[in-house]
């Protein structure tokens, strides 16, 4: 789940978002946003943000109340007084992606990982609770 609210009226413009410059406009119209893949196997949820550019000492993970976010920011480059720009299309500034957890995910045990501008959550899920056999006495 995105975090970060947009304006309405941009939400509103779903023909724009379907062509093939869309996702320039989607970054330029919105602000920059990491991209992230999660997947899940029977031991864990893994979350992979990618980060290019952007330090690990300016990433943030926070768990609260069962909501995982990813947040930091990425720093622009000094410009120079003698460059000259024709384009720019690399985004930058604060971030922030959050996701809803399930229950049954360990919190004490979640692993977190940086590098090469890619960050890496493991999120072990807790051991499934077996029936207890109760006892029929007569």
């Amino acid at each position: 789940m995105l975090t970060l609210w947009r304006p309405l009226d941009s939400l509103l413009r779903f023909d724009r978002l379907f062509d093939d410059e869309a996702p320039q406009r989607w970054s330029e119209s919105f602000g920059w946003s990491p991209r992230v893949d999660v997947k899940e196997d029977e031991k864990a949820l893994t979350v992979t943000a990618e980060l290019p550019g952007v330090d690990q000492k300016d990433v943030n993970v926070e768990l609260k109340d069962g909501v995982l976010s990813i947040s930091g920011e990425k720093k622009a480059q000094k410009e120079e007084k003698n460059e000259t720009y024709y384009r720019v299309e690399r985004s930058y500034g604060s971030f922030c992606r959050s996701f809803y957890l399930d229950e049954k995910v360990d919190a004490e045990k979640i692993e977190a990982k940086f590098k090469d501008g890619v960050l890496t959550l493991t999120l072990p899920k807790k051991p499934e609770e077996q029936p207890k056999k109760i006892a029929i006495q007569g």
